[in-house]
Parts: structure tokens; C-alpha cells; sequence
């Protein structure tokens, strides 16, 4: 298996560029089923949950063509109503914007319930719901999301009690094929709810209001192919600032969008970072000590969930005790217990991680169990004096772009190594990085 080895305690330092945005790329790539042409689509994050994506789409008759390393073209033309095999589809948590699509296009839809990171209970009841406004009836039983819009999607009020990205997304995708307007009320905001949009505006769609608290589609309307490209991937460019700020290095981060990074930014300025903001980068060099604070995730624009855990290395690591209140997902705390095999003092309560602080960091054997908590777990190793193993690395490849490329691009003593069955911790000494 592969895992990833990191000789740590090293700042950072140098240039990084930032790949397209995971989230938004698989919102994207699923709605290309709603066009009648053929999309380019560039700017893909080079990453195993597009490539799934691509997969899928694959299976129901989609002709995909790789044009470059970060551009493919999609042609759903032939797309079939047919069920995606269900061990694809169980790959990933986006393959529910399937069912939005393959809805929008056939007026029915048969999908298996998705997959992806294991941190807490994820209901779909918001999707089912903005379905049945639009005039499907859903069926959720035997693992499968089974929909049929018997009369065709029609216009709809829909109101969100609570916002989630995904139900916002699958509502737009299936609202722009439905006849009439739809307004959505209470919305999610993220940055790659607006993407979506404007990649299917692109393409022909009438949806106004994206990025706000209203969001108006014009339903019905044909769509066409278009070429778009992917906008910078926010948590990428928030994950490697705090790669500099706990190295105790400097990062010039390109191709990042300073705006949507504005709550990562405050807090780290809070914590005694310094940030300089450009038009498309943003430079993070650390200062002369880390200062204690405390952090709160909420929707956008507040300080993003899927930042969390990295912020949480920075947190052990600052001078005084700190507190992480996680108000999205319950079950963003697994990695604690990997930070905690290497010296971290954090006592978890509710939804409040309390953090003793001044950690130093001891090299250990530790795994990703998450996507976001793998991304932390190497940021502790690379903050760490001595030699760190990361297992279960394909978690975090779900949603990275070459991390280990980019990382030595920056200085770090980094390298992704295949290990031989039953090998001893003694063989891990004896890796040249």
C-alpha cells in the first residue's frame, strides 16, 4: 500500500500554484448531463474524486475525452436513463448530483446513495424535499434514490430550514430544466454554488441571485455546450497558509481568490500571521510566535468547516489554550485520536474541541480518516522534528492535487513510498526522502 513519509521540522517556503476547486468540479462535471452539446471543462483538480465523477458519467453513456492533465471534454449526448453502478457511486458524496441531473433531463432517475468521507450523519432529506416541490415523488428505499416527475419538473418555491450545499446545488441543477421560475429561500452561499451557477448559465440557463440570500431560476430553457474553467479550490490555498504558518515559513499562494479566503485570513492575522493579499494570490509568512484563539465553522462566509481540522494543528500549536467550536458536521473530531498519538493535549466536548496548546509535536504512525483530517495529519508532520508515516493517503488524494509534488515544491522533506506487506517500523528509518 501507499503511504506518505514526511521528515518534518523544516519551514516552508517558495511559490504554490492552487488546482481548480474539488467542489465545485463535481457539481460541474454532473451537471454537464443537462446539456445538448459538448462541454470543455478546464481547471479539473487533478484528484480521485473527479476522476470517479468522469467514471460515472462514463458508465451511462457520456463520451469523456481528456484533452490535457486539467481539461477534459464532456459529451452527454448519449447519455442513458440506466442506474450508475452502485460501487462507483458509493465512491464519493457528490454522486448525489446525479440524481439532480439525470432528474432535470429524463424525469426520473435511479441512483444509489452516495458515499464519501465518514464524518457524521449526512442526511439527504433537504434534496428529497426540493425534489418533491419541483413535482417528483422520491423513494429512498433499497439504498437508492428512485424519483419520477410523472407530469415533468414544474417551477416551485423552495425553502431550506437550515443551508446545505448540497441540496442548494441538486435544487439549481434540477430547477433549470423544470418549466417556470423556482426560488430557493435560504441557500447555501459557497463559493462553488456560484460556479455551478455560472457554468450553467454558461451553457444557456436564466439563474439570477447565486452567492445570495434568494437565488431566482427561469426554468426550461434549452442548454448548450460551453467551455468554463474551474475556480481555485479555497480550502487547497487555506490548507497550505497554514502549512506556512505552522512550518514557521512563507508561501507565496497563486491562482487563489483572496476574497474567498477572507475568514481563514482573519483568523490567522488574529493568531499573529502575517497575510498579504494580491489580486489572484496571497502571500502567508508566519510570525514570530503563534498567539492562542478561538475559532467557530459556520456557513459561508464564516470560517469553513473543511478547514477545520487543519486549523486545528495550528491551534495545538500556538502559545495558550484555545477552544474549536464545529457547528456543520458532528463527527469532524476522528482526528483527534491520530493528533493525539503525536503528543497533542485536546479534550473533546459536544461539539468544542479544547486545545491545551505550546504542543511539540512527536513523530509517530498515524492515518488519514477522513479527507480534511489527513490533510492534517501531514501538516502536523511537516511542523514535527523527526520522521512521521501517514497511512490510508488515498482519502486525502480524494481531494488534493498532487500534494506531496506540491509540498516539495515549498521544501518539504516529503515523499510518497509503497510499503511491503509486514514491513517492520524499522524499515521506515531507513527511507531516503
Amino acid at each position: 500500500m501507499e503511504k506518505i513519509v514526511v521528515d518534518g521540522g523544516y519551514p516552508l517556503s517558495g511559490k504554490v500554484d492552487i488546482s481548480g476547486m474539488k467542489n465545485a468540479a463535481v457539481a460541474v462535471i454532473f451537471a454537464t448531463v443537462l446539456s445538448s452539446g459538448v462541454c470543455v471543462i478546464d481547471n479539473l483538480p487533478e484528484i480521485s474524486d473527479v476522476a470517479d465523477c468522469l467514471a460515472i458519467l462514463q458508465s451511462i453513456g457520456a463520451n469523456v475525452r481528456m484533452v490535457s492533465r486539467n481539461k477534459v471534454e464532456i459529451d452527454t449526448t448519449n447519455v442513458r436513463d440506466t442506474e450508475a453502478p452502485l460501487d462507483l457511486v458509493r465512491k464519493i458524496r457528490a454522486s448525489y448530483y446525479l440524481a439532480g441531473a439525470m432528474l432535470g433531463r429524463f424525469g426520473k432517475v435511479k441512483v444509489g446513495l452516495p458515499g464519501g468521507c465518514n464524518f457524521g450523519v449526512r442526511p439527504i432529506d433537504l434534496h428529497v424535499k426540493a425534489f418533491e416541490r419541483l413535482g417528483a415523488t422520491v423513494d429512498l428505499g433499497g439504498g437508492c434514490i428512485d424519483a419520477v416527475a410523472e407530469s415533468g419538473l414544474k417551477g416551485a418555491n423552495i425553502y431550506f430550514d437550515s443551508c446545505s450545499v448540497g441540496a442548494t446545488i441538486n435544487a439549481i441543477i434540477a430547477a433549470v430544466m423544470a418549466d417556470g421560475l423556482t426560488v430557493i429561500e435560504n441557500p447555501a452561499k459557497e463559493p462553488h454554488v456560484v460556479d455551478l451557477a455560472n457554468f450553467l448559465n454558461a451553457c444557456g440557463a436564466d439563474i439570477r441571485g447565486a452567492g445570495t440570500s434568494v437565488i431566482k431560476i427561469y426554468g426550461g430553457r434549452p442548454l448548450h455546450g460551453c467551455e468554463y474553467a474551474i475556480i481555485p479550490d479555497m480550502i487547497e490555498a487555506g490548507t497550505f497558509m497554514v502549512a506556512a504558518a505552522a512550518t514557521g515559513g512563507g508561501i507565496y499562494i497563486n491562482n487563489a481568490i483572496p476574497k474567498h479566503l477572507e475568514t481563514i485570513t482573519s483568523k490567522l492575522r488574529e493568531m499573529g500571521v502575517r497575510v498579504d493579499e494580491y489580486d489572484q494570490a496571497v502571500m502567508v509568512t508566519a510570525g514570530e510566535k503563534l498567539l492562542a484563539a478561538n475559532v467557530k465553522t459556520l456557513a459561508y462566509p464564516g470560517f469553513p468547516t473543511d478547514m477545520h481540522p487543519q486549523m486545528a494543528v495550528l491551534l495545538c500549536l500556538a502559545d495558550g489554550p484555545s477552544h474549536l467550536n464545529e457547528t456543520i458536521w458532528n463527527g469532524r473530531f476522528r482526528y483527534v485520536d491520530e493528533l493525539q498519538r503525536m503528543g497533542a493535549k485536546i479534550r473533546v466536548e459536544d461539539r468544542t474541541a479544547y486545545f491545551e496548546g505550546n504542543t511539540v509535536f512527536s513523530p509517530s504512525i498515524v492515518k488519514a480518516v477522513d479527507l480534511r483530517a489527513g490533510a492534517a495529519v501531514v501538516l502536523a508532520a511537516l511542523a514535527t522534528e523527526g520522521r512521521t508515516m501517514i497511512e490510508d493517503i488515498s482519502l486525502i488524494e480524494r481531494g488534493y492535487d498532487n500534494i506531496v509534488s506540491k509540498l516539495r515544491s515549498v521544501g518539504a522533506n516529503i515523499r510518497k513510498i509503497e510499503v511491503p506487506e509486514g514491513s517492520s517500523k524499522a524499515f521506515f528509518s531507513e527511507i531516503k526522502i
